[in-house]
């Protein structure tokens, strides 16, 4: 379980199934008349990029089911906070995900995906 400390209160944040299952859904793919649900990726793709609202959606839906509940504008809060080691917050939350049993697979693949495209770029 991942955790954070925000205003005094220890807030959880589990990447399980059912995180997988509500963050896929923000995103979908047609290919060869297939629909495919790769939120998850994509999501991977902007903390990778240093996307801020990708942060904030990834942390507020892993906290969706736990208790304490954060609110989104107590999360907005928490990120805008000159205070806040953002550099830090992203390394945490991408560790997290390549070391996590449900997320582990599919967080690597997107990240080696980025490293090729990054290649290919240059």
């Amino acid at each position: 379980m991942f955790e954070l400390e925000i205003n005094g209160e220890v807030y959880q944040f589990n990447f399980g199934f059912g995180f997988l299952r509500e963050i896929n859904k923000t995103q979908k793919t047609t290919s060869n008349g297939l629909t495919k649900e790769v939120g998850f990726q994509m999501k991977v793709a902007g903390l990778v990029d240093g996307d801020v609202l990708d942060l904030l959606d990834v942390l507020f839906v892993a906290n969706e089911r736990q208790t304490p509940r954060i609110t989104k504008k107590a999360l907005e809060a928490y990120i805008e906070d000159p205070k806040t080691d953002i550099d830090s917050l992203f390394t945490q939350v991408l560790d997290f995900l390549k070391t996590n049993n449900v997320t582990k697979k599919l967080a690597l693949k997107a990240i080696e995906l980025l490293e090729e495209q990054e290649k290919k770029n240059s």
